[in-house]
């Protein structure tokens, strides 16, 4: 199958109602679909979603890179993935979500054709369904506690709380959560990168009686030596993400005993099978791992998803939650993820169907 066209699409998608993290608050979701065909008339789409103040590029220069790198992968062979990525990191420039967004359109296309899903195309599925992530914001305590009760009695399992820095708002959401839900909600705290060093060892400890299976990135993420001391002096497991570039800074996590679980994201390792790979290191050197990136549309939640499947060091409490998030989407059917669970499709490829009419609606 030669590839004949390969195109970048921008769009933005409302959000069902503004959500509020520590880079502040998100009301819409930008993000870049890639769309590959083939000489045989197949087809594949897929898509990635920055989020400003997590992301180094913004889905704009994603939507440039993908039409730049078009001219250059015209004609390849879109059966043979590896040479693709090897094509596209001949572009220096070429950022990894770009990457991500043509490899997830080109497996897309690949199980189509097949007639195989795309966890079939990554070795298969040891599981057949994927527990998710609830997410709560930098809210209010009160506000939080409801917010935790409503996930729990959707049958949602585990969430996320936001905490911006050391300050005392954040102790109170936390133990409110705690309060309101008791034992029958894992809880973890995300703190994208908002605690000074100094400070970060004594506040954890402030978390320590609310029972959290996990604290993320609390410092910036270009300090591993900074990560791997506040893991000796803490007693909750400490999970690098923002740290987690790619697989030098994964082996420099490993090599320094910086985290004792780590984030991986299709966008930001450079697509599914770069994600896999830096899966089975992490597995290997006795990592636990958690997948997804917490905006997004159907396609990048099911390749999210996909590979989340494929490995029993992943931890269930999946963060492709994105459109739950959403007010509309790119697809036919978007996916349901309401219960906490996403069951694995059998469909080709990622098992979604890219509506015109939604991308014209949603087209920037």
């Amino acid at each position: 199958m030669k590839i004949t066209r390969l195109e970048a699409i921008l769009v933005e998608v409302p959000l069902h109602q503004p959500v509020k993290g520590v880079h502040g608050v998100t009301t819409l979701q930008r993000s870049v679909l890639a769309h590959v065909v083939a000489d045989d008339g197949h087809e594949g789409w897929g898509n990635v979603d920055p989020t400003p103040g997590y992301s180094k590029i913004s889905a704009d220069g994603v939507h440039a890179t993908v039409g730049r790198l078009a001219s250059c992968l015209v004609g390849m062979d879109a059966s043979n993935v590896h040479r693709l990525l090897a094509r596209m990191d001949e572009d220096a420039a070429a950022e990894s979500e770009a990457k991500a967004a043509v490899e997830m359109a080109v497996l897309d296309l690949q199980g189509r054709a097949l007639g195989v899903p795309v966890h079939a195309l990554l070795g298969g599925a040891v599981r057949d369904e994927v527990g998710l992530n609830a997410w709560i914001g930098a809210v209010p305590p009160a506000q939080a506690a409801r917010e935790a009760t409503a996930w729990l009695a959707r049958g949602f399992r585990t969430a996320k709380i936001k905490v911006a820095g050391a300050s005392g708002e954040g102790v109170e959401r936390v133990a409110a959560v705690r309060a309101a839900v008791g034992d029958r909600l894992a809880l973890r705290v995300d703190f994208n990168e908002s605690l000074a060093r100094a400070e970060a060892v004594p506040f954890i400890r402030r978390l320590e009686p609310y029972r959290l299976t996990l604290v993320e990135q609390p410092i910036p993420r270009d300090d591993i030596a900074g990560l791997a001391a506040i893991r000796r002096d803490i007693s909750i497991p400490l999970m690098a993400d923002e740290s987690v570039t790619g697989p030098g800074s994964l082996v420099d996590i490993i090599r320094r005993e910086a985290a004792d679980i780590v984030k991986l994201k299709v966008m930001k390792q450079g697509g599914l099978l770069r994600t896999r790979a830096m899966l089975e290191c992490a597995a290997a050197a006795g990592l636990r791992v958690v997948i997804g990136h917490g905006f997004g549309l159907t396609l990048s939640t099911l390749a999210e998803a996909a590979v989340a499947a494929t490995s029993t060091a992943v931890l269930d409490g999946c963060e492709a939650v994105g459109p739950l998030k959403m007010a509309g989407d790119v697809v036919t059917e978007p996916v349901r993820l309401d219960t906490g669970v996403l069951r694995l499709s059998s469909a080709p490829g990622l098992g979604a169907t890219v509506d015109p009419d939604a991308l014209k609606r949603y087209q920037v």
